[in-house]
């Protein structure tokens, strides 16, 4: 399998590019984000390895303007920038994983390994629940046609329970999944976030999505 590594500090991308030939890769190395990007929007890989600081063009900006161009090959963040934020922005804009520097090569390799194991079949760009509807791509969802007015944070919230709709999500998964924050978290930040969306997208509307289940957590679904 091609990997792709965009990578500009010399000793780091040598290290990857052994390790990685030496478990049967075939490994590509760029030094800079212009070189990384144009290597990533026209060869196929069938994984990319991806800083965020990086000269000419940040990770950011690369990983943001391939999806834009519709290219979905998987990508894994690894990088000195260690905040949640920047956890939670690379997630956003459509990483597949992030693992900060410094980092242990058999844990990079089994990243690797288990997103390559998902196969090259992605995540469906929409999704749909009743008359919620959901533009992955563009980051828009609709409820009864009429658009919802979402932050970030909101619109991260929403596809995480139409992606498990029917299944209860408890309070300390959704903080995991969408904050990534554990347990020493304050839970009225999820209750908080849960009223807020269900301001905008059940309010409005008399067939109500999100529901609680008493002593577990909220689910959505139709009832």
């Amino acid at each position: 399998m091609r990997l792709l590594v965009i990578e500009d500090e010399v000793k780091t991308a040598a290290y990857l590019r052994q390790g990685l030939t030496e478990n049967g890769f075939t490994v590509e190395v760029c030094a800079n984000g212009g070189d990384g990007f144009d290597q990533a929007l026209t060869v196929a890989n069938d994984l990319i390895i991806l800083d965020v600081m990086l000269p000419q063009r940040d990770g950011w900006s690369i990983l943001g303007a391939l999806r834009k161009a519709g290219k979905q090959t998987p990508v894994l963040f690894l990088t000195a920038r260690d905040t949640v934020f920047d956890k939670v922005k690379g997630l956003e804009l459509g990483a597949d994983d992030y693992l900060v520097k410094p980092f242990d090569f058999s844990e990079l390799l089994a990243r690797v390994k288990t997103i390559l194991r998902r196969g090259p079949a992605r995540q469906p760009e929409n999704l749909s629940v009743a008359d919620l509807q959901m533009d992955l791509a563009r980051r828009k969802a609709t409820r009864a046609g009429t658009p919802l007015d979402l932050t970030a944070k909101e619109f991260a919230l929403l596809e995480l329970l139409v992606r498990h709709r029917g299944e209860p999500l408890s309070k300390t998964l959704i903080a995991e999944q969408v904050w990534d924050i554990h347990f020493h978290s304050d839970p009225n930040v999820v209750e908080v976030a849960i009223r807020r969306l269900r301001s905008k997208v059940d309010d409005p509307c008399p067939k109500k999505l999100i529901h609680t289940m008493r002593g577990v957590g909220y689910v959505l679904e139709e009832r």
